[in-house]
């Protein structure tokens, strides 16, 4: 297994990632169209986005993006906001996700990063589970505003 970044190729594997479970069918479709293409091409050319899959001999098997977003506190570090983090149904409870987030925190380790951020759906309780076990706190209220 491999975490690397995503080349075009694997938006449709992404795709299915992001669909396979309830609130992610709400929301998405599985048939890479111009907006998938168009958001998948912003994100490449962002040097302060990445697209991450995780690579199990040639087949994709889980996928996050990773924002570093800039700021002034914390002395003007950066900050990691890590998304999507998908694992297929049928590679959970292999410890992909853990070593997937493990490879991320590194790497905003490595680039300066003074705190790793992520949001969860409340619904998602599974999720919380494995956040929390990997020692991210909920120390925040997220909110969001549908435009």
């Amino acid at each position: 297994m491999i975490f690397r970044t995503a080349v075009r190729a694997d938006l449709p594997a992404i795709l299915e990632l992001l669909v396979a479970d309830q609130l992610g069918r709400a929301r998405d479709r599985a048939v890479v169209d111009e907006t998938y293409e168009q958001a998948f091409a912003a994100i490449d050319a962002d040097p302060r986005n990445e697209l991450i899959v995780g690579d199990d001999d040639g087949t994709v098997v889980a996928c996050m993006q990773l924002t570093y977003i800039p700021g002034l506190s914390r002395h003007g570090a950066e900050r990691l906001q890590v998304e999507a983090v998908r694992v297929r149904a049928d590679r959970r409870g292999q410890r992909i996700g853990e070593r997937m987030m493990a490879w991320a925190i590194d790497r905003a380790r490595d680039r300066g990063c003074a705190m790793a951020q992520l949001t969860t759906d409340k619904s998602r309780a599974d999720a919380h589970r494995f956040y929390l076990r990997l020692g991210f706190v909920a120390s925040h209220e997220g909110m969001k505003l549908a435009l």
